[in-house]
């Protein structure tokens, strides 16, 4: 019988003997560590840890948890524990610039990303054929002011019926209600066409090109109810000069912010990211 592999993640108030009690835990069930991540946040005294290890025989969740419950209780911690032998499940959504949509179809083709596309959802018929084509369910919700809580509320049915595990904005171009954002937080990523805070609103790029930056970037993030200024995931840059016009700088964005998104994604979906507050934790 080959070997379970298992992500636990832990955060709690930091204390000496953190991590001598849990690998003790885990050895005790036979539990091999393949990976170990960990830092401590100075300014918030908490200690945040990931760990990758394998379990051989037929022990299971359920039962790794149980055995980490007394090391749980005494120090307070938060923890989620991943089966990895489950395949994670998104929910994409799109409206019509359908670069970042198709990067991570590609990834996943590939085998870089390792999900399964549950559904793709989206306010415009654009993509249908890139569905049909993948055998990916399409579902094209008109949303207006009238009828956002209505397509809100299939959302949240088509994640349950799906099992889904993430929904990811692939430049989805409407705005999450608060009442969602809140009940889905650190379970939506988005891709923001800027290096944020800077050049927030419509055409980014036009406004990057009209102040004459040198920089411009893409910003990955867990969507809240504060526009635009959730905790930060993934972000990169590329260096612009005045030759370029605005299409050039939208050209060059399409290629960051697939880029940037599908790493988001990755880091995600691998148990990598840590929320901190308003910030994250990062593993390698």
């Amino acid at each position: 019988m080959q070997p379970c592999l298992f992500i636990l993640n832990l955060s709690c108030e930091d204390r000496p003997g953190i991590v001598a009690a849990v690998t003790t835990e885990l050895a005790g069930i036979g539990g091999n560590i393949e990976e170990s991540n960990q830092f401590f946040d100075r300014r918030t005294q908490r200690f945040f840890m990931r760990i990758a290890f394998t379990v051989k025989g037929d022990a299971g969740k359920d039962s790794i948890e149980r055995s980490l419950k007394p090391v749980i209780e005494r120090f307070g911690m938060r923890i989620s524990l991943t089966d990895t032998a489950r395949r994670p499940k998104i929910i994409i959504m799109v409206s019509k610039f359908d670069h970042a949509l198709l990067h991570l179809i590609y990834q996943i083709r590939v085998g870089w990303l390792k999900a399964d596309v549950a559904a793709i959802v989206s306010n415009h018929e654009d993509s249908a054929r890139t569905a049909d084509n993948e055998g990916i369910p399409y579902y094209c919700w008109k949303v207006t002011k009238d009828n956002k809580a209505e397509q809100e509320e299939r959302l949240l049915e088509l994640m349950r019926e799906k099992d889904a595990d993430l929904v990811v904005l692939a430049r989805y171009m409407q705005v999450l209600s608060d009442q969602l954002s809140t009940r889905l937080f650190g379970k939506v990523i988005n891709i923001h066409h800027s290096f944020l805070p800077s050049f927030k609103g419509a055409k980014p790029y036009h406004q990057a090109h009209e102040r004459g930056v040198k920089l411009i970037g893409a910003t990955a993030h867990y969507v809240t109810p504060d526009l635009d200024e959730g905790p930060i995931i993934e972000q990169e840059t590329e260096r612009v000069t005045h030759v370029m016009d605005p299409d050039d700088f939208v050209a060059a964005g399409r290629d960051i912010e697939s880029r940037v998104l599908a790493r988001a994604v990755k880091m995600h979906l691998e148990n990598r990211v840590m929320l901190n507050g308003n910030k994250t934790v990062v593993f390698p």
